[in-house]
């Protein structure tokens, strides 16, 4: 099987809908918080060139999209998904470092970031040389923080003033010399737990608040 990862194009318009449902599905599968997509922005995304999508003879495997924010200034992966008939394949990796190198030429200025709660895309993102960093680090622009609006964790964000939720920042600098391995080696048990904390945090608070 010959899996190709591609800078999108209008031909690729036909996946949006499919990609939607698969980015939907995973997430509620997961049980995790997510902001919903609808197949006009990813064709939108497909035919400016900010997305790219991994085929399998001819069929949707995985795909994950860019967005800039501030002029350029801070640029976001988002949607990163692989079809569950392609998953365990190490996938999402590649695409995620074809995406990954494709924004460095195309936003050679920019800081590149992520919010997350999946294990998964921190580990990934960690090899590419991506630092856990507190929200104030990420992008204030208020269209970025909007796109949480239909995550069923954004009450949490909201009280927070944008400042902290269950996802966790991460911020590619490349301004910053990087090293081989990366300077933030990832630790799954360490993030893991940071999680479970962060969790347990939120629940006793809206718990204390309706008793």
């Amino acid at each position: 099987m010959k899996i190709s990862i591609v800078v999108t194009q209008e031909e690729h318009f036909k996946f949006a809908q499919e990609i939607c449902d698969t980015i939907e599905s995973s997430a509620l599968l997961r049980g995790t918080g997510i902001a919903k997509r609808t197949p006009e922005y990813i064709q939108k995304k497909m035919s400016n060139g900010d997305a790219m999508i991994a085929l399998a003879d001819g069929k949707f495997a995985g795909f994950c999209y860019i967005e800039s924010w501030e002029h350029g200034k801070f640029v976001a992966h988002s949607g990163l998904i692989v079809h569950p008939d392609y998953r365990s394949l190490g996938l999402a990796k590649k695409i995620k470092s074809k995406v990954f190198d494709y924004s460095l030429k195309r936003y050679p200025d920019a800081k590149i970031f992520g919010i997350t709660t999946g294990l998964a895309v921190m580990k990934i993102n960690s090899d590419l040389g991506y630092k856990p960093v507190p929200f104030s680090e990420l992008t204030t622009d208020p269209s970025f923080w909007a796109g949480c609006k239909t995550c069923t964790n954004f009450p949490i964000l909201q009280s927070k003033e944008n400042k902290m939720c269950l996802c966790t920042g991460m911020l590619y600098d490349p301004k910053e010399k990087q090293k081989t391995p990366p300077r933030h080696p990832f630790n799954e048990a360490v993030l893991s737990r940071l999680k479970k904390i962060k969790q347990a945090l939120f629940l006793n608070k809206i718990i204390a608040f309706f008793v």
